[in-house]
């Protein structure tokens, strides 16, 4: 899933408030707040790190990284996953100039799916996957979704779904991993007149795939999945790291929650990081509900609270708060604002986007 998730806080920003760190040598320590520091130490077989808007989470991985190659772990047993391959570059570079940048060169950071990628040219062989695979992108899909809505059932039916439905419901099952009917009748109730042809719909695309050697973005992660939870391979594949972090977790599905548990079950040290107030991405099958069961999953694990906003002044943050108290969230956090200011928000009505943008433009200038 390609994620657009950006964090602009900067380590090296959090410069007060900080009496002990000139006694500290190491570098990745310098600038961190207490909550930062607990979650960069932590030697927790498991850590959750709740992440309030603009707390320095981006920073507080980055000098977790660092830390660990500091004190010895080799880079390459460390795999940073992301959802950007930017966000993955980002993190990468802080911790280089928090650590040997050399070194961090060589950690395993990237996509979910850019990862996905690369251990199924290594290890798909057990899962009965060929390595020469193509991976099939977004539109090469929809386009396979077309040819196979036109040749494997009747479709003259002026309300039969169009491809582009057809693909976003074949993504939502997969994702989430719901019954198919299930997710028809809760999210496309204009299909269930069709249901019964989606099936062997979908089992034509799958039969094309495999006939072509092609793999989805899906299939990545779904093989990936698989991979790990086998008894012959998942060892083998796990045993090639032994630090396992996961950046933005309220964002991954049940499918990509259960890799990164795949590899602690399988003795990975494991931490993510996020928070349950930025999950936005549930219409791509993204579930906050995997960083809720995290300690159920995860039995003894570490937890840690970032708090401290680098970001925005407290009036901004009061307003903040008060809309989050009043939400279902399972973890309780109050912002707080370490940048000065007293100037309030306000309310300000539009009647259509020229006017918006004028008010916006008045405000600045």
């Amino acid at each position: 899933m390609p994620f657009e998730v950006e964090d602009h806080v900067a380590v090296d920003q959090h410069s007060t408030d900080h009496p002990d760190e000139a006694k500290r040598p190491e570098r990745w320590a310098r600038g961190l707040n207490a909550a930062q520091l607990a979650a960069v130490e932590s030697t927790a077989p498991a850590l959750l790190i709740i992440a309030g808007a603009g707390t320095g989470k981006t920073g507080t991985l980055a000098a977790r990284v660092a830390r660990l190659i500091d004190e010895g772990v080799a880079p390459n047993r460390i795999l940073l996953l992301t959802f950007t391959r930017r966000a993955a570059q980002e993190m990468l570079m802080r911790a280089g100039r928090l650590s040997d940048g050399a070194a961090t060169a060589q950690v395993w950071g990237g996509t979910f799916h850019s990862v996905a990628n690369r251990l199924l040219r290594i290890y798909g062989r057990g899962v009965g996957l060929d390595p020469n695979f193509t991976v099939l992108d977004q539109a090469d899909a929809l386009e396979l979704f077309g040819i196979v809505r036109s040749e494997a059932v009747e479709t003259s039916g002026p309300r039969f779904p169009k491809k582009e439905t057809i693909a976003s419901i074949y993504d939502r099952v997969v994702g989430t991993q719901r019954p198919l009917g299930e997710v028809v009748r809760t999210e496309y109730p204009w299909v269930v007149g069709h249901l019964e042809s989606l099936p062997p719909l979908f089992a034509e695309y799958t039969k094309r795939k495999r006939a072509r050697r092609v793999l989805d973005y899906a299939d990545l992660l779904l093989f990936w999945r698989g991979m790990m939870a086998s008894p012959e391979v998942g060892p083998v594949v796990a045993e090639r790291f032994d630090h396992v972090l996961v950046d933005e977790f309220q964002d991954t599905d049940p499918v990509q929650a259960d890799i990164v548990h795949g590899f602690a079950d399988r003795g990975c040290s494991l931490t993510v990081v996020g928070d349950d107030a930025q999950s936005i991405y549930g219409f791509r099958a993204a579930t906050v509900e995997n960083m809720w069961s995290f300690v159920e999953r995860r039995p003894g694990a570490d937890h840690v609270t970032l708090e401290d906003n680098y970001r925005s002044v407290a009036p901004i943050l009061a307003v903040a708060n008060g809309v989050l108290a009043q939400s279902d969230l399972h973890f309780d956090k109050e912002l707080r604002a370490r940048r000065s200011g007293e100037r309030r928000p306000e309310l300000v009505t539009c009647h259509d986007e020229l006017s918006q943008a004028r008010a916006v433009a008045d405000s600045i200038l």
